[in-house]
């Protein structure tokens, strides 16, 4: 049986060959196996903002900021979701969260 990393790793080629929607599928499949797999949710929140599918972005970028709430990244990351999604309220705020934990503010 493949892991979480092995289907992340088909996930990539598939985004890389252009068909993002099976990528997806597959992300779906490996965090599925691994709910914990921020890796996994990360890119799901990039490739959902991709096609448009906002709810499912902000919902897997969320989820990598709960597995990770100390990495400014996450926080970063969840900031440029938001953006694209158009909720600018609340990518500044993120922003924000991502800048103190840069600085060591929190």
């Amino acid at each position: 049986m493949p892991s979480a990393h092995d289907i992340y790793d088909e996930a990539v080629a598939l985004r890389d060959a252009g068909d993002k929607p099976a990528a997806v599928a597959k992300l779906e499949e490996a965090v599925a196996l691994e709910p914990d797999f921020a890796l996994g949710h990360g890119m799901l929140a990039k490739l959902n903002a991709d096609l448009a599918e906002v709810d499912k972005a902000i919902f897997h970028a969320k989820r990598v900021v709960e597995l990770e709430p100390d990495d400014a990244f996450s926080y970063t990351a969840l900031s440029v979701i938001y953006q694209r999604c158009g909720k600018i309220p609340e990518a500044e705020h993120a922003k924000a969260i991502a800048f103190n934990k840069q600085m060591g503010l929190d």
